[in-house]
């Protein structure tokens, strides 16, 4: 499954160094470029300091959790329509649906995790 020609920047964040690496590598070999971070502390800079076309991110995570750091992107009207993946071995609270566009329960099978990063970014790239 290799993505369009044109090259969408992910912004992978996860408190585990493993699972950025996987993610990276196989996003990478699809065609993405990606970025990653620690937190969602580092998130936040690293999105303030370049473009991202969507956001993969953990639940659960020490200084910022994927929680704050959705509430915080939807908050800036700059960042407010890029799409956010929930990628958690926990189930997020019900009700804050509206700050991303999907949730994916760790462990995820690749397929389902690139088809699902494809149609988001195809979305984002129609609005």
């Amino acid at each position: 499954m290799k993505s369009a020609a044109i090259m969408h920047t992910i912004l992978l964040v996860d408190d585990e160094p493993e699972i950025l690496t996987v993610w990276r590598v196989i996003l990478e070999m699809e065609g993405y470029g990606v970025v990653c971070a620690g937190d969602g502390v580092e998130a936040l800079a690293k999105v303030e300091s370049g473009h991202v076309d969507l956001i993969v991110t953990d639940w659960m995570m020490p200084r910022m959790d994927g929680g704050e750091l959705c509430r915080r992107l939807k908050a800036m009207p700059e960042f407010a329509n890029v799409p956010i993946i929930v990628h958690t071995s926990s189930r997020p609270p019900e009700g804050n649906g509206a700050n991303w566009q999907d949730c994916l329960r760790k462990p995820v099978d690749a397929i389902v995790f690139l088809t699902a990063i494809a149609a988001l970014v195809k979305d984002a790239g129609n609005k």
